[in-house]
């Protein structure tokens, strides 16, 4: 590997996540009453290294890309889609345009590898490696080059961001044959058992997939590192998200994952720095066939489970309001002190067994 991997810090400070314990349980509610809000205020708190941590500026961010294996007919839509999705983001017209809005999210689209030259603009950042990725079938997707250079260009579009909160999304049609092959390869689970119907493919065309993805498995066997695989597999975009992962995870910015395909650029980016995962909340499980293995695979759990399969950052943005609502508990619900309210539980000694 010919570039350096940011260092990311150990979160693992026993004496602050007990400190967060026992304030999250001297709160006015039975032990564990908030459940996965609980778990979720925790984490929160050793990101950011305090009692009463605060997202600030959280910025939504989706990179887009064109996959040269689409020409395989890998998806139910055209690849021409990637770039009128894109100018669509930035007309306000998506979903996550408009969950953005809703939440007071900045939105920032990055042009990873569409092909299509879009008009420079505010809230666009164009960082196009090549017009699309080849086709995998054929060869590489990426060359190593392009795939150290998309890493470090979604670090630097990290870098650029202000605040200490991202919210991840993409866009890329083909891309979740992409987020299949990475995950089949490098967690060494059967394509059966990754591979879903996308955007949406009927039986016929799924088989077509299935049959595309074990040609383009077959073709790549020798591929089994992290940066091996994902270059011959690819996806701009799922390169540049791997590389913001890395780089938010280094600034101990909050990382809020989408869906199967950004899950997928986590899994690369925890093989490179396992401690990235430490950072990451997950938004969601899609419907995705294969994102609620991966989740398994990566000791995962989701906030929601709404049936999405989008993509876009949509899930992570309907996710947002559970982390403010988090950060929210720890400073400003009243203890049973404060509030004078008595505390049997506790007093007690007694907490759920699945807490214990």
């Amino acid at each position: 590997m010919s570039f350096a991997l940011p260092p990311i810090a150990d979160l693992s400070q026993a004496a602050l996540s007990q400190r967060l314990q026992h304030l999250i349980d001297h709160k006015t509610k039975p032990l564990g009453a908030l459940g996965q809000l609980e778990t979720l205020g925790r984490q929160l708190g050793l990101i950011q290294s305090r009692l009463d941590p605060q997202l600030v500026q959280p910025q939504m961010v989706v990179f887009a890309g064109d996959h040269g294996l689409a020409a395989r007919g890998v998806s139910a839509y055209p690849s021409d889609v990637t770039w009128q999705m894109v100018e669509n983001f930035l007309a306000g017209g998506a979903a996550v345009s408009v969950l953005a809005r809703q939440h007071g999210l900045a939105l920032t689209v990055v042009d990873a590898g569409v092909a299509h030259d879009f008009a420079p603009r505010a809230g666009l950042q164009l960082r196009k490696v090549a017009p699309g990725t080849a086709d995998s079938s054929r060869q590489a997707a990426m060359s190593a080059q392009q795939c150290e250079q998309a890493i470090e260009q979604g670090r630097d579009v990290v870098r650029s961001l202000s605040g200490n909160t991202v919210l991840l999304g993409e866009m890329g049609i083909g891309n979740t044959s992409s987020a299949t092959l990475l995950m089949a390869r490098l967690l060494g689970e059967p394509l059966l058992a990754c591979a879903g119907r996308g955007t949406g493919l009927d039986d016929a065309a799924y088989q077509r997939k299935l049959d595309v993805l074990r040609e383009v498995l077959s073709l790549h066997v020798d591929a089994v590192s992290p940066m091996a695989t994902l270059a011959a597999f690819g996806g701009f975009e799922i390169a540049m998200l791997v590389g913001a992962i890395l780089q938010a995870a280094a600034e101990n910015r909050v990382i809020v994952v989408d869906g199967f395909i950004t899950s997928s650029a986590v899994l690369v980016a925890s093989r490179l720095q396992p401690l990235v995962l430490q950072r990451c909340v997950f938004a969601h499980q899609s419907d995705e066939s294969g994102h609620a293995l991966l989740l398994k695979h990566l000791h995962a759990k989701p906030l929601l489970k709404l049936h999405l399969r989008l993509g876009e950052g949509s899930g992570a943005a309907l996710a947002w309001p559970l982390l403010e609502s988090a950060c929210r508990i720890l400073r400003e619900m009243a203890s049973f002190e404060a509030a004078g309210v008595s505390n049997s539980d506790h007093d007690a000694g007694q907490r759920p067994a699945d807490e214990a």
